[in-house]
């Protein structure tokens, strides 16, 4: 069974699809098969810091004592460490506008790809630390299709000690919103869009092709 989308602000949900103009905008040139590479890579940059506004609003807070030219007044700040966690390749388009929200965030890397045979994630590198988990970890990858490689990295920060992990993806598939939410349904999805198949290749349709072949300008 299909679990329900939830769109809008509302609090705390599960999975959280982004209802906003400017989202539905950016994706439009963001899925267009004439968008080039910079122009792709911008797209993905802007999704990316409206998925990282939503995902950080119930950051914990603390009070700090400010200073300003004119008073003294007490201001916030964010409370906990906060890790980076993009799964290489395509999830490095998405480091740099969350790192301009979050400037003291942690970026460790997590190397996977997909085994063509078998569509399940194969991960070759992993950068993070054995001890002093994160705060909070967001994974970031653009394209959750399968949901076999974000489930994977999740684990890991899981076990790495991680309590609260939420992941920002792109472009999803229904059928891989719908795996990693059975098997992670206490883990927090945010996606720009939520698209209904998988092809045979299991590719999301209508998708926007390879994100790490059109953000780095690989594609042949």
């Amino acid at each position: 069974m299909s679990i329900s989308i939830t769109k809008g602000y509302v609090e705390v949900p599960t999975v959280y699809e982004l209802d906003h103009p400017l989202a539905a905008h950016h994706l439009s040139i963001l899925r267009d098969v004439g968008t080039s590479s910079p122009v792709f890579r911008n797209q993905v940059r802007l999704l990316a810091m409206l998925l990282a506004v939503k995902a950080t609003e119930d950051l914990g807070l603390e009070s700090v004592s400010v200073q300003t030219p004119l008073t003294r007044m007490e201001g916030k700040r964010i409370t906990g460490r906060v890790a980076i966690v993009p799964i290489l390749r395509a999830g490095l388009g998405l480091v740099e506008p969350v790192l301009e929200l979050l400037p003291d965030a942690q970026v460790w890397h997590l190397g996977m790809y997909r085994d063509e045979a078998t569509a399940t994630p194969v991960e070759y590198y992993s950068k993070l630390p054995k001890d002093n988990p994160a705060t909070v970890g967001f994974v970031l990858d653009p394209m959750l299709a399968t949901g076999g490689s974000i489930g994977a990295a999740v684990n890991a920060l899981q076990r790495w000690g991680v309590a609260d992990v939420r992941v920002l993806s792109v472009i999803a598939a229904r059928e891989g919103i719908d795996r990693f939410h059975a098997e992670h349904p206490n883990v927090r999805v945010y996606v720009a869009a939520i698209d209904n198949e998988l092809n045979a290749h299991k590719f999301i349709v209508p998708g926007l092709g390879d994100a790490g072949d059109r953000i780095f300008n690989t594609v042949s």
